[in-house]
């Protein structure tokens, strides 16, 4: 609840608003307004996507003299560029109040039609606080003001929710290690096990790690098509990558307990949550390298991989289409209403071109380093020039069109979210040219109705962070993967050559994200955007999962510190993961009723036990040998 009130000595008038809180952002309901004041306009960013009934802010002026003069209030954010507005004097009945999910930085209050110089306020205003603003004249004139901010009831402490689960998880954890350290002790190890398959004691027993090996364990049933045993020769790492970035995709789809660094960014910068899905899409085209490497290897002919290459893009489109649909929420999935981009759908093409690419120019002995080369430091790079044309290519199409197509209505090369953006100039030109394709190409009702721009910016068009021009980039992506992949292959078992080269990459991608970005969120040359998947987005995330890789192949391969658990699990059953946490989304016990639907720790503890569960269900399966490949 936000409630405001003016008024100056026995001649007060008062005017008063009240929001309803709604999930990201708090709209006015109803104004009432005096004769004395003009009722003003807010923008209110908190750091959390939450507002609270019993969070308030009352403003009151006092002085010797009443207002006569139009008093009008903005908010000015850091977080939020050029959408303050200029609020023109009158009696505007239509005050609106937004949370945001940023702190708010200043609050601005303005007296007079020609105030030029206002009062400022910074203050962060924390969650479930209840604030009053108070406002005092200190002339006559009513044009020299003061300003104090009051804490009527202190705020809470948002993160302790996030503290506990921290301390939870670490004391699971810590069980973990030391039981799997009482195991290694011989006694234990087999009482144990006697007491779990007494009929098998002393087969345990005598076996020479202590228990069952993988020849000795019950097979799977081996399907001819979707479903088949894992192979032995595999990067735990690679795995371990995959999961991690599939386990953060699941907990904050979930909704990553309403904080808004769990959230995706509205617009230009990063939250935690825009660093899975391009992690995802990196690590997948590092097993297009290893796996078409191998296939080829074992006398699979180029058109039978090629077929297995379209039938899977094919899978990953059509499950994209008809069961991961966020359109359902519209009503029954029909034509009307069919959402054409997604995850699955980017995917897919992705793999496609990327897989495809791969298999067609690839040359005998180039990825295990047995050709001659005359510079060997870029084996890697030099034998596969052929692909790197392509992807130039491609990423000069992306610049072409992102810089270059004349949008109607909007400025040439516009990277903004449209709505109240850059001062509401552009409203109708949400994503610029990607926008505009999209749904030139598709139709509005056939992309996202819902972007997260949407909120903060009030745009009025549909705009899919998946759309057709965001694609190019996903490839490039997909293909930094690949190069990845070829450093592995190529420096087989040099393990310093290949974390170097994985280091150099990373400084690389970093230096070109700090050039295209003027190391600035807003005022580079090519903002960091995940909903546009801009070029520095791209680079910016093959520079994190460079280290990223490094660090756990350092870990999990090399040293062999850490077993990869417990994101090794859902990495090896990633698809079916992923759709199964999408369909059964609003099941029990993935999702049920909460007491207090504004409360941090209840969702957080739904997010992570449903997160938690899926993990749990990917560790059965290995157990059982099951594995879902498409």
């Amino acid at each position: 609840m936000f409630s405001a009130a003016a008024g100056a000595g026995n001649a007060a008038r008062f005017f008063c608003f009240r929001a309803a809180c709604v999930r990201g952002c708090t709209q006015a309901e109803e104004a009432v307004g005096g004769t004395t004041l003009a009722a003003p306009k807010a923008r209110v960013e908190f750091k959390s996507t939450f507002s609270h009934p019993a969070c308030s802010a009352v403003t009151s002026v006092e002085g010797k003299k009443a207002l006569t003069a139009p008093l009008w209030t903005t908010w000015e954010n850091a977080e939020c560029p050029k959408t303050a507005p200029s609020f023109p004097s009158g009696g505007n009945q239509d005050p609106h109040l937004q949370n945001a999910t940023s702190s708010l930085k200043v609050f601005l209050l303005h007296i007079g039609m020609h105030s030029t110089s206002p009062n400022r306020i910074q203050y962060h205003f924390g969650e479930f606080g209840n604030y009053s603003l108070v406002v005092k004249t200190l002339s006559t004139s009513a044009e020299t003001i003061s300003c104090d901010i009051v804490i009527n009831e202190g705020p809470i402490n948002s993160y302790l929710p996030i503290l506990f689960a921290f301390l939870v998880y670490s004391g699971i954890l810590a069980i973990l290690i030391i039981c799997r350290l009482v195991m290694k002790i011989g006694p234990v190890r087999n009482w144990v096990y006697k007491k779990l398959n007494p009929r098998e004691t002393d087969r345990l027993i005598n076996s020479e790690l202590g228990s069952p090996s993988t020849t000795d364990s019950p097979s799977s049933d081996p399907s001819p098509r979707l479903w088949r045993a894992t192979s032995q020769q595999r990067l735990r790492s690679l795995d371990t990558f995959r999961g991690l970035s599939l386990i953060i995709m699941v907990f904050v789809n979930y909704g990553g307990g309403k904080y808004w660094f769990f959230k995706h960014e509205s617009w230009n910068g990063l939250t935690v949550a825009d660093l899975v899905f391009p992690w995802f899409v990196f690590i997948m085209g590092t097993s297009i390298s290893l796996s078409l490497s191998s296939m080829l290897r074992w006398g699979s002919s180029k058109q039978k991989v090629l077929w297995k290459i379209l039938w899977r893009s094919f899978l990953l489109i059509l499950l994209g289409v008809i069961v991961v649909n966020p359109n359902y929420c519209l009503g029954a999935l029909s034509w009307e209403n069919l959402r054409i981009p997604g995850v699955l759908q980017r995917l897919g093409l992705t793999y496609l071109v990327v897989a495809a690419l791969e298999l067609l120019f690839t040359r005998t002995g180039a990825d295990s380093g047995t050709l001659e080369m005359s510079c060997p430091a870029l084996q890697d790079i030099l034998p596969f020039w052929p692909q790197w044309i392509f992807i130039l290519m491609l990423e000069v199409i992306w610049l072409c069109l992102t810089f270059l197509l004349p949008v109607p209505g909007c400025p040439r090369g516009y990277l903004g979210p449209g709505g109240i953006g850059d001062f509401g100039n552009y409203l109708n030109c949400t994503g610029g040219a990607a926008g505009y394709i999209d749904r030139l190409v598709l139709g509005e009702k056939h992309i996202y109705q819902h972007p997260s721009c949407n909120v903060l910016y009030q745009t009025t068009v549909p705009y899919d962070p998946e759309g057709i021009l965001g694609t190019i980039n996903t490839i490039l992506m997909a293909f930094l993967g690949l190069q990845a992949g070829k450093i592995i292959l190529s420096y087989k078992d040099q393990h310093k050559q290949i974390m170097s080269r994985f280091f150099i990459w990373s400084v690389v991608m970093g230096i070109i994200s700090a050039i295209l970005t003027k190391c600035s969120k807003e005022e580079g040359f090519i903002p960091i955007n995940k909903n546009l998947w801009s070029t520095s987005y791209v680079t910016t995330m093959s520079c994190f999962a460079f280290i990223l890789l490094l660090l756990m192949y350092y870990l999990v391969d090399v040293k062999r510190l850490w077993s990869g658990t417990p994101f090794f699990y859902p990495g090896m059953n990633s698809i079916l993961v992923y759709i199964g946490h999408e369909v059964f989304e609003n099941y029990f016990p993935f999702k049920w009723k909460m007491q207090d639907s504004q409360s941090h720790a209840e969702h957080l503890t739904q997010n992570l036990t449903a997160t938690t569960l899926w993990v749990i269900i990917s560790y059965l399966l290995y157990r059982k040998k099951i594995f879902w490949k498409i």
